[in-house]
This record gives structure tokens, sequence and C-alpha cells, in this order.
């Protein structure tokens, strides 16, 4: 009697934690696909940036005449012909919920970083940037600080 009670329990058991482990799976596998999407349009071509807005300020002209090359080892140069600006960039999947997050849990995170000092230009390009949208010929970035005052905005497009 026994046997016949906790055989099916013991099935509908495995079952529940099988069918809960796939949905991670899925979203990871997603995720996988969705950054080599991102990489492969980010990764072709040269990029300039044609919005700026950092805490309601524009500072689009700050990079006005500047050419972004995201190369695929994880190298980011920034030039306008007379000066250039080494940095790294990724991309990475961020499944931590975060309240600051306007995203849900599994997005997408744009990595830039350039080793320079808080007052240089290139600074207000360093953080990790949501994504917004991607086409072959844009990339929509924003991030939110402590406050929706602080919202920053970044779009690539391609030359």
């Amino acid at each position: 009697m026994k046997k016949q009670f906790f055989f099916p329990l013991l099935v509908l058991l495995s079952f529940s934690l099988f069918n809960s482990c796939s949905s991670d799976d899925d979203e990871n596998s997603n995720n996988s696909q969705q950054i080599a999407q991102v990489e492969g349009i980010v990764q072709s071509g040269t990029w300039r940036i044609t919005n700026l807005n950092d805490s309601g300020q524009d500072e689009t002209s700050d990079f006005t005449d500047y050419n972004f090359t995201f190369a695929t080892n994880g190298t980011l140069s920034a030039t306008n012909g007379t000066t250039t600006q080494e940095g790294t960039w990724s991309l990475t999947s961020d499944s931590s919920s975060s309240s600051d997050d306007d995203n849900d849990d599994n997005d997408i995170e744009f990595n830039i970083f350039f080793p320079v000092t808080d007052s240089n230009i290139f600074d207000d390009l360093n953080d990790d940037w949501d994504i917004v949208s991607t086409s072959a010929t844009r990339i929509e970035l924003f991030d939110v600080g402590d406050s929706s005052a602080d919202t920053d905005r970044l779009t690539f497009e391609k030359n």
C-alpha cells in the first residue's frame, strides 16, 4: 500500500523539479543568443554617438567626430583623427534583480570602461548600460541612477 502512494508522489515531485529547471535553461540560452546577436552587430564597422544625455544634460557634442570601434577581443577605441582613447567593452547577462533596473530580471548589460579620471569626458560612458533596443544600425542604452532624474541615455549609430 505504501509503495502505491509513494511512487506517484515521487513521479509528481520529479516532474515538478524538472519543469522548474527548464525555464532557467531557456532564459540562459535566450540571453546567450541575444548576447551573440548584439556582439555581431556592434563588432561590425564603426559607430558614433548620436545621443548622450547624462542626468538631463545633453553631452552629445563632447563626442562629435569620434568614431568607436568595438573589437572582438573586448577592446574599445574611440578616435577623432587626432586623439584616440582606448577602453574595454563587454556584454553580460544580468540575472540579479535591482530596484533601479526597469528591465526584467534577465537583461543584457552593455559594459563600457575607459580608464580615465572623473573629469575626463569618457568617464560619462563608463557604466553597465541596459539595452533599450538594437538594430543593425542603432544601439540604444540607458542607466538609472539613484533617482529617475539620474537616468542616463546613450545612443550609438553605425557610420
